[in-house]
């Protein structure tokens, strides 16, 4: 005996994707942390990363962090970025009705996409979001081949 009377109908493949999906997010979601579901212990700024031919550039969202609390490090083709969002002091009387943002330290590290320079990289903190420019090295800058037509 059946719960749920057969129709004769089945679901489409898309709804199903849609479906497969959505766990997806929600399971990388819940497992994002080791130490608490959710990333409710942990929290890291947003970063992009996109390369031109002569660099890498990685933007990283930081407002509220002064400079004096970020580190920078590029070890072979690793960048670190290390920085700590300090908690603001609250004053006693007052009753919070909703705490979201995030305070603490932080780490990133990414593989890098090209070898870099690290002698040559320059960084610059404005407006809320760190910019970072890592030069490449001549041999890894990209090199246009002339074709010869016969």
């Amino acid at each position: 005996m059946a719960l749920i009377p057969w129709t004769g109908r089945t679901m489409p493949a898309a709804t199903l994707t849609s479906l497969r999906e959505e766990m997806n997010n929600l399971l990388g979601r819940f497992w994002s942390t080791a130490s608490e579901p959710f990333g409710l212990a942990e929290w890291s700024p947003p970063l992009d990363v996109s390369e031109t031919d002569d660099a890498v550039l990685v933007k990283v969202e930081i407002p509220g962090i002064d400079a004096k609390d970020l580190d920078i490090s590029v070890a072979g083709d690793v960048l670190t970025i290390r920085g700590e969002r300090k908690e603001e002091v609250h004053e006693k009387g007052r009753n919070f009705h909703r705490v979201e943002r995030r305070y603490g330290a932080f780490t990133r590290t990414l593989t890098l996409p090209a070898v870099v320079d690290p002698d040559h990289v320059d960084a610059k903190a404005r407006a809320g979001v760190l910019e970072i420019r890592l030069p490449k090295k001549e041999e890894a800058k990209a090199r246009r081949v002339p074709i010869k037509a016969e």
